[in-house]
């Protein structure tokens, strides 16, 4: 057999031949970075480097997160803290992906509804949390709702202006393709401009629902009784840094669980991405 045939039958997938940049398995990577930095917690803490006050044993956080699991602390227990807190990001979280898509995407097509709402969203996005909170108390009383509300505004703005830049990525070609086969406008942007539009969608999902846990602790703040950013905020009134270490790492859990379940859906949703 030539050496032409054997190069013919090797042929080498596109970006195979020179490596495409930043291809390869890195969970390895990530699991021995963990380890390390576990490794020098256990370190620091055991040869009393720092003092417990400042940061304590990760023996120390795991009896205050069974102490949390079944005594409670702040009056609650973990499981009730992490069920309200669950229920207030969730909660604003559909209700943004409700009215920020649609909105996003009528702001990608629509130039009057893109007047009217990029100024808004373009204003408020860089502004913290913690700068409109005083005004969202004042409108809105310090119940349940303000909380909730503060998150959606948190998660609305990337939401909205990652399904405004997905309408612009698609290909101009595919939507004059579309016309000429006879497609309605309301069929172009169902089965054309949304579904191109999905890799950014799901972008800002996966940004939003981050931004809604960062929010959490600034919404729960105020007039709560309940809440993994509540039970922060009260350990950290009493210097209590395990309760306090022990609420972040509870808070990661959960931020990182949604965002790789929303990977899993991009996947099975967006088969596509980047493969055209």
């Amino acid at each position: 057999m030539s050496i032409v045939s054997k190069r013919k039958r090797r042929s080498a997938e596109p970006g195979k031949v020179y490596g495409a940049p930043g291809a390869g398995y890195s969970g390895h990577i990530s699991v021995m970075t963990a380890i390390v930095l576990l490794a020098l917690w256990f370190l620091v803490t055991g040869m009393g480097w720092i003092k417990p006050i400042f940061l304590p044993s990760p023996g120390a956080v795991y009896g205050k997160f069974i102490e949390a699991a079944t005594e409670g602390v702040a009056n609650s227990t973990l499981a009730q803290h992490t069920l309200v807190s669950l229920g207030r990001v969730m909660g604003a979280f559909l209700l943004a992906l409700v009215t920020a898509v649609p909105i996003g995407i009528l702001m990608g097509v629509n130039r009057t509804m893109r007047g009217l709402f990029d100024p808004i969203i373009e204003f408020y996005r860089p502004l913290p949390p913690l700068a409109y909170l005083p005004l969202v108390i004042i409108w809105f009383g310090i119940g349940e709702f303000p909380k909730v509300f503060l998150i959606f505004l948190a998660i609305f703005a990337p939401m909205a202006i990652a399904a405004r830049a997905g309408v612009k990525s698609v290909s101009i070609e595919q939507i004059h393709a579309a016309y000429a086969m006879g497609a309605s406008s309301r069929q172009i942007i169902f089965h054309v401009i949304l579904k191109a539009a999905l890799p950014e969608i799901f972008t800002g999902m996966r940004i939003g629902i981050g931004v809604g846990w960062t929010t959490l602790v600034a919404a729960e703040m105020v007039a709560a009784a309940r809440g993994l950013g509540f039970m922060v905020l009260n350990a950290a009134q009493y210097l209590a840094s395990d309760t306090v270490i022990m609420g972040i790492i509870v808070i990661g859990f959960f931020a990182f669980s949604f965002d790789l379940l929303l990977r899993y859906l991009e996947r099975i949703m967006i088969p596509w991405k980047g493969k055209i």
